[in-house]
């Protein structure tokens, strides 16, 4: 075995590897860009190395710096995690040259897997059923145009060098393909300094389903059964499970057969996943295969009690695999859901900045956090939005997915957005829970985007008890007159966007007795009134709570809706309807940044007259290329930033003339 890992990587994989390694008694060393350099990585291992400056390309993507790392270090193996160097063949040969064992596959199987085109054409050898399309590289926006038209809409275009989602679009039109091409190739170029694009054949109603695979270097392989991946937005993965609930045995087999085909066919060894596509006659198609860990690993962990990242340092260490294939069971389910730096209410834009609280939901049973991230650190603009990723297990689907809720509850967030709110409304919604997914289910349940989960009126009722009890708590701390005993049926008003709750409060033995709106509720609380994460039951009920108290406010987070609410004394609560309100102002002639961002091109000039719509500038943050378009008609007053720079949220990019009234 090893005496000494580098871990090629960095944040919640970094750590993830960290741990087996340490367990298996095998010291490890961290590498370091500018940005990490008191991540939580670094302070796990038993050393560091800086590599460079905070963009990747000056830092985790540089190979003679890791190798060099590893001459320093002393380090005779390199774990490369997932992203960055993990499918870069270049590395693993600069490793063999210089004596250092490369935990994964061949260089060999990494060239010819990473690249699509190649990848498909040997799938297609192997007899393993392939998407229809054309395995040829795409000239230009037109070629894709020409090819589509053979194909038939909808398409899919599709960096050969792709991965993660990034250099890929769905085209239903000649026009969408243009512009997909566009895209995709200038996002590959960006993300893989590969710009070359193919085409295929996109299926309807898809779930993505892939096979986990172990080989090692003496002709054993197995399969780890299936994971399904088909919650995604823009390709990317959001909630992922393992089993499928669409997978019946025979299909399991069937494709585990030809993931095992294929993994010997390029000669595989290590761990490695094999993507399928299934239409919903269950017909499945090779879609790629990721020669390294795969993000979503731990729901097949957790389902197998197998460790990947362990059997990955023992196969790179010559070891046999000791699993067999009838040693290999499910035992439960097991659901991930993965937390991003984002704002789902704007559309899902980057969110960057300094992380002001995070309290992971580690206590609660059945739960497990993976993140590389603590309370003060920093989101960086330069990496991928991940900043933990949430798995539950339980017995079955249903039970997986209530923890699954009840931990998003329960997860602390503060100082940047996040997707949880969005987490949380997925793994609630009853066409999920039905297990009727596929990979368009975010794009045809919330069409319109995210705007919050609605929560009904007994749920609202009870959320404005738990803050008439906490509101009552905190008037009895801060008034000393009060004493320790409290008074009987207290009554206030709690203003809930545009409607007046009434209600009074009264504590009968250990629990409160809540009247809202004439409606009588029971409540009780597990913990302190006084804590951020509120456990209670009302009438009967368990739920969790987030609070967030300033004065008389409270802003209350719960089953992925956020309910703000003033609590008003009755004296206040007559007059309350008469303040005056705030008037926004208005910032229609005014093109801002959505978030912090490249400014990558602008497509306008001063005097430029555009229609809603059209293109006007992109700006690329966290590795993805996001368009912005003109909101309304107009003209073109002056451009306020250049491309090539760096913008902050609601920074002024373009200026419009106003529109003057008749």
């Amino acid at each position: 075995m090893f005496n000494k890992l580098l871990i090629a990587n960095r944040g919640e994989i970094a750590c993830r590897v960290i741990r087996s390694a340490k367990c298996m008694g095998i010291r490890t060393v961290a590498v370091f860009s500018d940005a990490d350099r008191d991540a939580p990585h670094t302070l796990m291992a038993d050393e560091t190395v800086h590599i460079g400056a905070s963009p990747s390309a000056e830092s985790y993507l540089v190979v003679e710096r890791i190798i060099d790392a590893c001459r320093t270090t002393g380090a005779d193996a390199v774990h490369p995690g997932y992203g960055f160097l993990s499918e870069n063949p270049a590395l693993v040969a600069g490793l063999t040259d210089a004596g250092i064992a490369f935990v994964g596959p061949p260089a060999k199987a990494i060239a010819l897997m990473g690249d699509k085109i190649a990848s498909k054409a040997l799938a297609e050898s192997a007899g393993v059923p392939t998407i229809p399309g054309f395995n040829e590289v795409l000239k230009d926006a037109e070629d894709a145009v020409s090819r589509a038209g053979q194909i038939g809409y909808p398409v899919m275009l599709k960096a050969s060098a792709g991965g993660g989602g990034k250099g890929m679009r769905i085209a239903f039109d000649d026009d969408e393909c243009r512009e997909g091409f566009e895209r995709a190739s200038s996002e590959a170029r960006s993300s893989f300094s590969d710009d070359r694009v193919f085409i295929e054949k996109f299926v309807s109603q898809p779930r993505h389903i892939e096979i986990q695979v172990l080989a090692d270097h003496h002709g054993n392989r197995i399969h780890l059964n299936e994971r399904e991946c088909s919650i995604q937005r823009r390709h990317q993965k959001v909630v992922e499970e393992a089993p499928s609930s669409f997978v019946d045995a025979s299909l399991r087999e069937q494709m585990g057969a030809q993931a095992l085909a294929l993994a010997e066919a390029v000669d595989y060894t290590s761990a490695g996943t094999v993507e399928f596509i299934v239409d919903e006659a269950r017909n499945f198609y090779f879609l790629e295969m990721n020669t390294r860990l795969q993000v979503e690993h731990p729901v097949t962990e957790l389902i197998t009690g197998v460790d990947l990242v362990e059997w990955m340092l023992r196969i790179a260490a010559g070891e046999k695999l000791t699993l067999t294939q009838q040693e290999v069971g499910i035992s439960g389910w097991a659901l991930e859901s993965r937390v991003y730096a984002e704002d789902p209410y704007r559309g899902f834009l980057p969110s960057s900045g300094r992380i002001l609280r995070f309290r992971p939901p580690d206590d609660v049973q059945g739960v497990r956090v993976d993140t590389g991230i603590c309370e003060g650190g920093e989101v960086s603009l330069h990496y991928d939005p991940m900043v933990a990723k949430l798995v539950t297990h339980g017995p079955d689907r249903d039970s997986a997915a209530k923890t699954m809720l009840r931990a998003l509850d329960r997860f602390e967030i503060r100082g940047i957005q996040s997707n949880i709110p969005f987490l949380a409304a997925l793994v609630q919604h009853p066409r999920f829970l039905s297990g009727d997914i596929t990979t368009g289910f975010i794009e045809e349940e919330f069409p319109e985007g995210f705007a919050g989960n609605v929560l009904s009126e007994t749920v609202v009722q009870r959320i404005v008890a738990l803050i008439a009890v906490v509101h009552h708590n905190w008037h009895l701390r801060e008034d000393i007159s009060a004493g320790p005993v409290a008074s009987p049926a207290v009554r206030r008003y709690i203003q809930v966007d545009t409607v007046q709750h009434e209600v009074t409060v009264t504590l009968e033995a250990s629990r409160w007795r809540v009247t809202v709106d004439g409606q009588a509720i029971s409540l009780e609380m597990a913990g302190g009134a006084f804590d951020a994460v509120i456990d209670f039951s009302a009438d009967g009920i368990a739920s969790t709570a987030q609070l967030n108290r300033t004065g008389s406010r409270y802003e209350v987070f719960h089953s992925g809706a956020s309910v703000g609410a003033l609590v008003l004394e009755p004296y206040s609560a007559a007059l309350y309807p008469l303040m005056p309100r705030q008037v926004a102002p208005d910032l229609s002639h005014l093109a801002l940044s959505p978030m912090p961002g490249l400014l990558v091109s602008v497509a306008v000039t001063e005097g430029d007259v555009v229609k809603a719509g059209d293109e006007i500038a992109v700006i690329e943050a966290m590795k993805m290329e996001n368009v912005i378009r003109a909101e309304r008609d107009g003209t073109v007053l002056c451009l306020h930033a250049k491309p090539g720079e760096a913008l902050e949220v609601d920074q002024q990019v373009i200026e419009f003339v106003r529109e003057t009234s008749a």
